[in-house]
């Protein structure tokens, strides 16, 4: 499907605000051969290209795109560019041990800081701004699982610098919001402007001699291997489109939502929409209140995923979970604007922000993140297929993805480095069950959260409800 510029600005509030022009690259002319050819152009996909193209000038990278470059959620996105990491230190504990957990948690936090420096390096703009991130309580079930969310990071090795529980006027003078009784606080994350870093990384990873080709869907990924009857000769897997076939040495899948689009891949990864509202900018007497002074990104100790930034502008960009996830891991533009989740997520920025009641909301949009069955994200590169991958990052993308194209590089590469013995590397997921069994079980674990937010708003204490659904739908 041909996309327009018009179509491209549409596509969120960070589209809509990039500079200039927004430019169209070639698709594929025909039959190619390169050294890596990476499947998607988004930050998964770029970062990996990138410090590809930066460890070995000398590769053939090609990286090959359905629609054009960020058009996923790299360009879509709340703008945490954080140290959070699908599966909990403890659920990484648990499977790996706590020297992999605390590594991992080391590793997700200096990534954070490596994203701000690999786009001041390339000359990208992305309005990088490390305040981190406040998490209010605004409720008496929400300050006790606050709480213990700060107690089991001591517990699993993590202080006060990596998480901080604030009483209630240190939780007020960061976040003005209504009800705060106190909140979590970490430094370790910073707001940017999505867009801005993805079209910035295409053009970065252009100018060190990658070559994106937009406009090129990637129909299927043939895995290599020996050839048949013991034959010694090896097959090079292909990345297969219909204006030709790309073939490599290694070729990485990097889709997320996308990747049950390939064959062989439907209960891979579930696509689960995330939707977003942005206000028009807000004057000095607003941020007064509001507060948010370093650029915090916020949300609150809910179950239903909430997420917000105060942009560079002075807008309120605000996002949620609350759409349901559609039969047979459909994606669609039209699921992209859901006006009954639009209005909730209007409504709760008001509750937080009473002051933003009168403020036009000036962009809706959304789109899909990619959920493994085990909420673990996963990297890693089977040498005996040539195929690599990276993702399931359950929308804590924005950095995860750099630590993937640093891990890539270094498996692609054959350097051992600390990065590629880390727990997430060679990790496989569990496959999603089948329809309707799938559509039946993430929908139901949606409205268990919504009702247990419900039950806790009127009750003030834990539901035991969301702390069984969790475990079923593999949070923990």
């Amino acid at each position: 499907m041909d996309v327009t510029e018009r179509d491209r600005r549409g596509l969120s509030l960070w589209w809509d605000t990039l500079p200039g022009d927004l430019r169209t690259r070639p698709g594929l002319p025909g039959d190619l051969d390169v050294d890596v050819a990476v499947v998607g152009a988004g930050y998964s996909g770029l970062w990996t290209a990138r410090y590809l193209a930066v460890a070995d000038p000398g590769l053939r990278i090609a990286v090959l795109e359905s629609q054009v470059a960020g058009f996923g959620a790299s360009g879509r996105n709340g703008g945490w560019c954080s140290a959070l990491f699908a599966a909990s230190d403890a659920k990484l504990a648990a499977e790996h041990g706590l020297d992999a957990a605390r590594r991992m948690r080391a590793a997700m936090q200096e990534t954070v800081d490596e994203v701000g420096r690999a786009a001041a390096e390339d000359g990208i703009d992305c309005h990088f701004a490390k305040g981190g991130t406040v998490v209010a309580a605004r409720g008496t079930a929400q300050v006790t699982r606050a709480k213990e969310e700060v107690a089991e990071a001591r517990r699993l090795g993590g202080g006060e610098a990596d998480l901080a529980w604030l009483d209630a006027g240190p939780a007020r003078a960061r976040i003005g919001a209504t009800r705060v009784l106190g909140a979590t606080y970490t430094p370790h994350c910073a707001a940017i402007h999505p867009a801005r870093l993805a079209r910035g990384l295409a053009d970065a990873v252009e100018r060190r001699a990658v070559t994106i080709f937009e406009g090129t869907p990637v129909l299927a990924i043939r895995p290599g291997g020996r050839g048949g009857n013991g034959a010694a000769l090896r097959r090079r897997p292909e990345a297969v489109t219909a204006q030709g076939t790309v073939r490599a040495d290694v070729v990485v899948r990097a889709l997320e939502a996308w990747t049950p689009t390939l064959p062989g891949e439907r209960r891979t990864l579930a696509p689960v929409y995330s939707l977003m509202i942005a206000t028009e900018p807000l004057d000095d007497a607003f941020w007064e209140e509001a507060g948010l002074s370093c650029r915090e990104t916020f949300s609150d100790h809910r179950h239903v995923v909430i997420y917000g930034q105060r942009t560079a502008d002075g807008r309120l960009a605000f996002g949620g979970r609350g759409a349901p996830y559609h039969f047979g891991s459909g994606i669609r533009p039209a699921y992209d604007r859901d006006a009954k989740v639009h209005e909730e997520l209007r409504r709760v920025l008001v509750d937080l922000f009473p002051g933003a009641r009168d403020a036009a909301v000036t962009h809706r949009w959304g789109g899909p993140i990619g959920i493994p069955r085990d909420w673990h994200s996963s990297v890693g590169l089977d040498p005996e297929t040539g195929i690599a991958w990276a993702g399931g990052y359950v929308g804590d993308g924005v950095s995860t993805t750099n630590l993937a194209g640093r891990t890539l590089a270094d498996l692609v590469t054959g350097r051992e480095t600390d990065l590629v013995t880390l727990p997430w590397v060679g990790h496989r997921w569990r496959q999603w069950e089948p329809e309707p069994l799938r559509w039946l079980g993430i929908n139901a674990g949606l409205v268990g959260m919504q009702l247990a937010d419900r039950t806790e708003e009127r009750r003030g204490r834990p539901s035991w409800l969301a702390q069984r659904m969790s475990g079923m739908l593999g949070g923990h």
